[in-house]
């Protein structure tokens, strides 16, 4: 255990968390919402502090990031818990936290000089924090983005983006990237599936571009769910609005966890999120969740300017931010 951070102290030793949009109002002997964040005796206290559930160095394609330091490594972290609830979580057994569970730290024993250590010697460029949601132990994250900064390597955060803009402000001058899940457009999603909200997902997803930090976004398209031509233009069209530069993933869905009646995404759907990705003025839409290439492609000339397999790169011709072909900037983080 460890004292958490951004949290303020209530009469009757009750505490106020706000390292999420949920907000919690945890009385003594509690837990918050994302069942790592205890109240005891009047401090909050994080669960999720100093074991690792998960450690893999993976291909930064994978988190997935195009446009950042592509063919490269980066070694990815994650501790048990979440603050979503979503039924169609591919990592469920790690994120999803049942009440006999609370309190019960899984996983292996790892300082952040250690973690900072072992993704040196995996040869990665940069630590990811990943597979569940990193907010939910941003003290961890933080202390090892700041000592893997001073020792060059990169920080990534691939999060559900349901932060405060004082968690943000907290680990944010260290991050250099983050992939955040646009889950849909739609409240009344988020509030079904998730146990969330869309307008604090929306509010960080504009904090992160103005604080300079390379941004890339996931929807994960589900049958019946979020995959309507109406739901699939507003995100695109939100998406443009920010930056026609954002890379955005459109995955395909899979049965599986409490969405296990669900049938896959067709292919046709990701076809049209592609088509209307273009339409809404984005400049990089890929597919995700199926076999094949997924390439970047300049959008001025059409030159292939990265060639990819899977999570492999099998040519990258990008030099100087620029399409060697037309001379056009490419934007993203090449080096």
């Amino acid at each position: 255990m460890k004292e958490a951070r951004l949290y303020r102290t209530l009469d009757n030793k009750n505490v106020s968390c706000f390292l999420c949009a949920h907000h919690c109002a945890i009385a003594p002997g509690n837990f918050g919402k994302c069942s790592v964040r205890k109240n005891i005796d009047g401090k909050l206290f994080t669960f999720a502090y100093g074991k690792t559930i998960a450690e893999n160095a993976d291909p930064v394609e994978k988190k997935p990031l195009y446009h950042f330091l592509p063919g490269s490594k980066s070694y990815s972290i994650a501790t048990m818990g979440c603050n979503f609830r979503c039924g169609f979580c591919q990592n469920w057994q790690i994120s999803q936290i049942s009440e006999e569970m609370m309190g019960e730290r899984r996983g292996i024993e790892s300082s952040p000089e250690e973690i900072v250590a072992r993704a040196i010697r995996s040869g990665s460029k940069s630590i990811s924090y990943t597979y569940t949601e990193p907010t939910i132990f941003l003290e961890y994250a933080s202390e090892i983005a700041f000592l893997g900064k001073e020792r060059g390597l990169a920080n990534i955060f691939v999060t559900n983006g349901f932060m405060t803009a004082e968690a943000l402000k907290e680990v944010g001058p260290v991050l250099d990237a983050c992939n955040v899940d646009l889950k849909s457009f739609s409240d009344e999603f988020y509030r079904r599936n998730c146990g969330a909200r869309v307008k604090p997902v929306l509010e960080t997803l504009e904090r992160i571009k103005k604080m300079g930090i390379w941004l890339e976004i996931t929807t994960l398209l589900i049958p019946g769910e979020n995959d309507s031509e109406e739901e699939i233009r507003s995100i695109g069209e939100f998406i443009a609005g920010l930056d026609r530069n954002i890379p955005w993933h459109v995955s395909r869905f899979f049965p599986q966890y409490q969405f296990g009646d669900v049938f896959a995404t067709p292919v046709s759907t990701l076809e049209l999120a592609l088509e209307i990705g273009c339409q809404a003025g984005l400049k990089y839409v890929f597919p995700g969740n199926i076999p094949g290439e997924s390439n970047t492609v300049c959008f001025n000339c059409k030159e292939i300017l990265i060639k990819r397999s899977g999570f492999s790169i099998d040519e990258m011709k990008i030099k100087d931010s620029r399409c060697p072909n037309c001379g056009v900037t490419i934007c993203g983080i090449w080096e």
